[in-house]
């Protein structure tokens, strides 16, 4: 309760506390600190005799006493320059009364709590209530803190002394506590933040009323206009209560008045029910508080007993590792231990050979010397026979070391290591309900892989307790990746495009419902074509572009060039197909390579810097890209010749071949990125398509 007693100003407990319009209150001192009197300085006498009358005559409103505040910077919102740099000791600044009110307000002052000013009348400060009841109130509570601080013999002790205290001499009202000398020089100096607080005297303690305080008459409230008059009625609309004078022919003339008596036991009635709902509130609240210092106690509990249960996890994930690693590791030693082997027993072996080897050289060096042609002629059929058999031994196989200095083990940790930097806690406590539903089930029997493509199907293996809302189907990467969404829905079944050739891959699926998601099935792993199978793609193709054959035949109805493209993509493997001249006429320029999806369908295929190609004649052949020829190498093409192209995005280069010899050197190196097959032709020119060939193996740099 202490603080509801002390002067929002000073700090301390009330001395004369004076009400504000605004219902707080402050000490009169304090008050007459924070007042500001206006620029203009003293009014007239027929100024003051003026403003008198003006309030006796009019229909005042003692609550229009918060319209004053008009003029406030808190109140309005807006702020101005106030030429005489009024401010009140709270730091909120006091903004002079219009000029036709300036007459008439002598002062002002701003309350400290909610800012809000107002101007006092030709009274100043004695026109603000008394608040007998809050002095009084501080009254009981400065004689009841005395008698609870104070000795059996009367006499306050201080409160800062270790052993055998002494005396006080002072109290601090601002920290509530009794100082000895000492002790107050000490732990109170009057100086630094210190030297604003008060320090008086303690409270005398009469012998005999340590345990209450005496009873201290009050002599009834006054009317402020009418000094001699009791408080006998209550004006409701101002909310004050009032002299019998001031609701006869005062200003609350013609307000509603009632009797004070009448409207004392109304409000304590409703007083008494609003502290009855606060009390109901105040003991939920302090329940709250015990409820909160148990659960301290249990925060600590569960804290300790999770901490030992995660490191628990953690060490069990690490046992796992660390046996898994001895695992792998034996299988280096295994590895290392058959490569050290297989070197030293070929070691050994060449060690031999050339051992034989170089003592028939030196024998057949000593032979050479001899000058007896006879002699020499008896041997040399059969020294010639065992060098050319030794010479047999030494054949570039031979010379080949039969295992490799690197190990052919990889040990892929990628995936390993972002689910475990993905490891988290999962936020929230999973209650009872309907679970998230159950791990689906990869169908194996209709999974399948056709091409670059893979579809795949799956079913939920049991009955469960929440609708499943959809599935999601991951896949990762084609090297043992990260995964990614594919496909998010409700079928059941999903077809994937766009995949690598010559790639396997891992997919999985879940479900998941209004709870959350489920866990993952069982992966499964999908490998798609070795080689590509794919026809001409008439969506793409120049309007004289002329398609038959199932898409796999093509000519044009133009004696210009157009462009065809092929209806599958590479991006990494190698690949190879061929194209078969069916008719050539005139001897034009057929152009066979490969390009991007968006290259230039209008003119001869390698003009742009989206194709790479070889255009080829009856008797030669150029390379070109981006319009530039290169490589003129002999030799064409007639009806009945096929032209192969052999793109390796292993090694990132492009060949071609003519009749299933490589023609010229490797014409393209260093491709990077999606690539199509791409033919250019006029009108003298058809020919057909034809793929999933094996990929020649005797190429020529």
């Amino acid at each position: 309760m202490e603080e509801e007693l002390k002067c929002p100003v000073c700090g301390s407990l009330f001395k004369e506390p004076v009400l504000l319009p605004c219902s707080h209150n402050v000490c009169l001192a304090c008050a007459r600190s924070i007042s500001v009197h206006t620029p203009d300085g003293e009014p007239s006498a027929a100024a003051v005799q003026q403003s008198r009358a003006s309030a006796a005559s009019s229909d005042y409103d003692y609550l229009d006493v918060d319209k004053m505040s008009l003029y406030s910077e808190t109140d309005s919102g807006y702020g101005s320059y106030t030429p005489c740099q009024l401010k009140s000791p709270n730091g909120v600044r006091v903004f002079p009364a219009p000029q036709h009110q300036q007459m008439q307000r002598l002062c002002s002052l701003t309350c400290p709590l909610c800012h809000r000013s107002v101007s006092l009348d030709e009274r100043g400060l004695r026109g603000l209530p008394r608040n007998r009841l809050l002095e009084a109130i501080v009254a009981r509570y400065r004689q009841t803190r005395a008698a609870s601080a104070s000795s059996a013999s009367g006499t306050a002790k201080c409160q800062l002394c270790d052993r055998n205290p002494v005396d006080a001499s002072v109290m601090c009202e601002q920290c509530d506590v009794f100082y000895c000398n000492a002790c107050q020089q000490r732990c109170h100096p009057s100086r630094g933040p210190l030297a604003k607080h008060r320090l008086v005297p303690p409270p005398p303690q009469r012998p005999g009323q340590a345990g209450q305080p005496p009873a201290t008459a009050r002599k009834p409230a006054t009317c402020a206009e009418h000094e001699a008059e009791n408080f006998v009625m209550y004006c409701c609309n101002c909310r004050a209560p009032v002299c019998a004078k001031c609701a006869e022919e005062g200003r609350h003339a013609k307000h509603d008045v009632k009797p004070i008596a009448l409207m004392w036991k109304q409000h304590k009635c409703q007083l008494s029910q609003a502290l009855n709902s606060v009390s109901d509130k105040a003991k939920d609240a302090k329940e709250f508080l015990v409820h909160l210092k148990n659960m301290l106690q249990q925060i600590q509990e569960n804290g300790v007993e999770f901490e030992a249960c995660l490191v628990a996890q953690c060490d069990s994930l690490i046992e796992a590792l660390t046996r898994q690693k001895a695992k792998l590791l034996t299988k280096v030693t295994k590895e290392k231990e058959y490569k050290l082997k297989v070197a030293r027993d070929q070691i050994t072996h060449c060690t031999m050979k050339l051992r034989q080897t170089t003592g028939m050289m030196e024998y057949c060096l000593e032979v050479l010397k001899e000058n007896d042609p006879s002699g020499f002629l008896q041997i040399s059929d059969a020294l010639i026979k065992r060098v050319a058999s030794s010479q047999d031994q030494w054949v570039k196989g031979n010379l080949e070391a039969k295992v490799g200095p690197d190990f052919q083990l990889t040990l892929n940790t990628d995936a390993l290591l972002q689910t475990i930097l993905q490891l988290d806690f999962c936020q929230g406590k999973v209650e009872s309900g309907p679970p998230v539903p159950s791990a689906p089930l990869l169908q194996l029997e209709k999974c399948c892989s056709g091409n670059n493509s893979a579809t795949l199907a799956w079913r939920v293996t049991a009955p469960q307790a929440a609708p499943i809302e959809g599935y999601i189907l991951e896949l990762d990467d084609g090297n043992g990746g990260q995964y990614r969404e594919v496909y998010v829905g409700k079928e059941t079944v999903c077809t994937v495009d766009g995949l690598h050739f010559n790639s396997v891959y891992n997919t999985r699926v879940k479900a998941y419902n209004a709870v959350g998601v489920g866990p993952y099935s069982k992966t499964v792993v999908l490998k798609t074509s070795d080689v590509a199978c794919f026809a001409f793609d008439p969506t793409s193709a120049h309007r004289d572009i002329v398609l038959t054959n199932e898409n796999l035949t093509v000519s044009c109805n133009s004696y210009d060039d157009r462009v065809v493209l092929g209806t599958a993509a590479f991006s990494k493997g190698v690949h190879y197909w061929e194209v078969l001249i069916d008719r050539y006429d005139n001897h034009p320029d057929p152009a066979f390579g490969i390009a991007r999806i968006n290259t230039v369908k209008d003119m001869m295929l390698g003009k742009d810097d989206k194709a790479w190609a070889m255009y080829v004649d009856n008797n030669r052949s150029w390379f070109m890209h981006n319009n530039s020829h290169t490589n003129r190498a002999e030799g064409g093409i007639t009806k009945g010749s096929t032209v192969g192209i052999l793109l390796d995005l292993t090694k990132h280069t492009l060949t071609f071949f003519i009749n299933k010899e490589q023609h010229g050197p490797t014409a393209f190196e260093n491709l990077d990125g999606v690539f199509v097959p791409a033919v250019s032709l006029n009108r003298n020119v058809q020919v057909t398509l034809s793929t999933g060939l094996e990929v020649p193996t005797d190429l020529k740099q």
